[in-house]
C-alpha cells in the first residue's frame, strides 16, 4: 500500500477525475509520491465500484486493489445474499480477497476471520475494514487452509478461483485453487457448515460428484445474469439436495426451489395467449420439467424451454403477450414483419439470431419481441410478442 494515495488532495483528485485515463497516462501524475500507474488504478477501480460496490464508492479513504482483483470480487448484492443464508457466531473467509463478502458477514456474525495470501491485498482489506468501522473482522495474511489448522468455526466460506490453464466451458472443482474436493474432509472437521462459491460455468452434476453431502445449491442471478453458484455442505445434513434459484432484480426477487431429482409431469400445447421465458437461474438449474406442474402452464416443446397459458400468471422470468403465431414460411413471415425493428430470440431453432436478422432485415430494438422456435408438433414458428 502507498499511504500517500490516502492524502486528501489525492483522494479528491481520484473521486473527481472525469477525463479519459489515457489523458492522464500522457500527462503523468500531478503528485510526486503517487505514480501515474497507481493513480490510474485507483481512478478505474473507483469508477467500477459505483455500481458494484456502492458503499465503498460512497465512503472516504477507500484504497482500491488492481482492477483484476476488483473484477473477481463479489458484488455487494451477492455478498448480502450470502450473509443471509447462513447462521452462526463465527465464520472464516478463507479466500478473503478485497473483503466484500467478509464485510457483509460481519453484519450477521459476531466474529469474522479474513484470510488472504496476497500481502498487499490483505493490507488493503484491513485498511478498508478499519475505514468502514468494522471492528469484528480479523485479518490474517497467508494460506487460509493452513492457518485454520487448530481452529473451528460455525461456518467456513471459500471461493476457489479457476486456474488459468483449465480450458473449456465445463470444468471441475479440481481445476480450481484451492482444491476444495481435496481438502473437503479437513474443512468439514473444522466447521458446522461449509459454503463454497463457484463460477456459474461449473457444471452442477460435476460439482455434486466432487462434493459430499451437499444440502443446498443456490443459483444466484442478478438482473437475469447468473453470477455465482453457492454450495452449502454439512456433515449433519441428509439428502435430497435442495436447489434454490434466485434472480435479484430492481423490482423484486424471483425464486423457484425444488429437490434434486424431483420428477413432475409436463404438459405440452400449441401457443396460447401468453408466453413465458424462465429466468437465467432456472435455465442454469435445468428445472424445465418442473415448471409446468408448479405454475399450471404448458410447454411448447420438450427442447424449446418456453411456456404458454390462456390466463396471465406471475412467473419467475420474462412474460409476453402473444400477438401472432406465424408459420415459418417466406410468405407468412414477410406478411407478418410489418416493422423494421425487433428484439429477436431463438429457442430450439436451427438458425442463429444473426442469420435471422440478416435474412429478414430486422434491426435490433423496438418494442416487438420475436421468438423463433419449434412447437409441440415439431413445426417451426415465429411468435410475435409484446412484453408485459
Amino acid at each position: 500500500m502507498n499511504k500517500y494515495i490516502l492524502n486528501i488532495e489525492v483522494q479528491n483528485f481520484i473521486k473527481s477525475y472525469n477525463n479519459d485515463v489515457t489523458d492522464l497516462a500522457f500527462s503523468g501524475s500531478p503528485f510526486k509520491d503517487v505514480s501515474t500507474k497507481e493513480l490510474i488504478q485507483q481512478i478505474e477501480s473507483h469508477k467500477k465500484a459505483e455500481k458494484k460496490l456502492p458503499i465503498w464508492f460512497q465512503s472516504d479513504q477507500i484504497y482500491y486493489p488492481p482492477k483484476l482483483n476488483l473484477e473477481q470480487t463479489s458484488s455487494e448484492i451477492t455478498a448480502k445474499y450470502k450473509s443471509a443464508i447462513i447462521k452462526g457466531e463465527t465464520i472464516a473467509d478463507l479466500t478473503g480477497g478485497f473483503g466484500v463478502d467478509s464485510y457483509e458477514f460481519s453484519k450477521a456474525f459476531e466474529s469474522v476471520d479474513h484470510f488472504e495470501q496476497n500481502k498487499s491485498l490483505s493490507e488493503i482489506a484491513a485498511h478498508n475494514f478499519s475505514t468502514l468501522k468494522k471492528t469484528n473482522i480479523n485479518c490474517f495474511q497467508g494460506d487460509g487452509i493452513q492457518l485454520i489448522k487448530n481452529s473451528s468455526y460455525d461456518v467456513i466460506y471459500i471461493d476457489p478461483s479457476r486456474r488459468h490453464e483449465s480450458k473449456g466451458k465445463v470444468f471441475f472443482l479440481r481445476d480450481c485453487e484451492p482444491n476444495v474436493s481435496k481438502h473437503l474432509d479437513y474443512l468439514l472437521e473444522r466447521c458446522n457448515t461449509l459454503m463454497v462459491k463457484t463460477s456459474p460455468m461449473l457444471d452442477i452434476t460435476a460439482g455434486l460428484d466432487e462434493l459430499k453431502q451437499v444440502s443446498e445449491i443456490h443459483i444466484v442471478a442478478v438482473n437475469n445474469e447468473v453470477k455465482e453458484l453457492l454450495w452449502i455442505i454439512s456433515e449433519s445434513e441428509s439428502l435430497p439436495t435442495i436447489i434454490k434459484t434466485i434472480n435479484i432484480k430492481k423490482e423484486g426477487t424471483e425464486t423457484f426451489n425444488f429437490n434434486l431429482n424431483e420428477k413432475s409431469e409436463t404438459k405440452y400445447t400449441l401457443p396460447e395467449a401468453f408466453l413465458y421465458e424462465p429466468n437465467a437461474a432456472i435455465l442454469k438449474a435445468g428445472a424445465f420439467q418442473l415448471l409446468s406442474e408448479a405454475y399450471k402452464i404448458n410447454k411448447l416443446h420438450q427442447h424449446s424451454h418456453l411456456f404458454t397459458s390462456k390466463e396471465l400468471i406471475d412467473f419467475p422470468g420474462r412474460t409476453f403477450k402473444i400477438e401472432q403465431v406465424v408459420p415459418y414460411s417466406k410468405k407468412e413471415i414477410r406478411n407478418a414483419l410489418t416493422f423494421s425493428k425487433a428484439n429477436v430470440s431463438i429457442r430450439n431453432f436451427p438458425e442463429s439470431v444473426e442469420n435471422i436478422r440478416k435474412r429478414w432485415k430486422i434491426k435490433s430494438g423496438g418494442n416487438k419481441y420475436l421468438f423463433f422456435t419449434t412447437n409441440k408438433d415439431n413445426n417451426k414458428v415465429l411468435l410475435v410478442c409484446s412484453k408485459i
